[in-house]
């Protein structure tokens, strides 16, 4: 397994794991390939140092003796996006069509939400102008 540091043409930068450089090369150019911040396919990589270790050194503490499995790192990230989302976001639970449209026409204060839609509710809003995007983790239960 190799680490690229990946950068898009929208300058957002992040690193992935690939099998090979040639692994790399052919995903590139099938353009399977996105920015994990907004999705754009033109993917390059990006300068990276070296991080060649000596037998003598020892892992920096802390960090793992070995590199994450690309489902462990997957994992990673959707929990770091998660608390994320919760961290900056208001939950709006099954609201979020109505709210989500409230804001759009000014009837509510701009914010940042999440909540629930069904795939109907989803795609009018969409359909109206209105960005969404689903989340790839469910809500939490909300607290009683």
């Amino acid at each position: 397994m190799i680490r690229f540091n990946l950068c898009c043409e929208n300058g957002h930068h992040f690193f992935s794991w690939f099998a090979s450089n040639e692994t790399f090369e052919r995903l590139q150019t099938s353009g399977r390939i996105e920015c994990t911040v907004c999705g754009v396919k033109k993917v390059e990589k990006a300068l990276m140092a070296p991080s060649v270790a000596t037998s003598r050194e020892k892992p920096a503490k802390g960090a793992p003796d070995k590199p994450l499995s690309i489902e462990a790192e997957f994992e990673r990230r959707i929990k770091a996006y998660r608390r994320h989302i919760e961290e900056n976001s208001d939950y709006v639970g099954v609201n979020f069509a109505a709210e989500a449209r409230a804001m759009h026409v000014g009837e509510a204060p701009e914010r940042p939400i999440y909540g629930e839609a069904r795939i109907d509710e989803a795609k009018a809003l969409a359909a109206e102008g209105i960005p969404v995007a689903p989340l790839p983790f469910l809500p939490k239960a909300p607290p009683h």
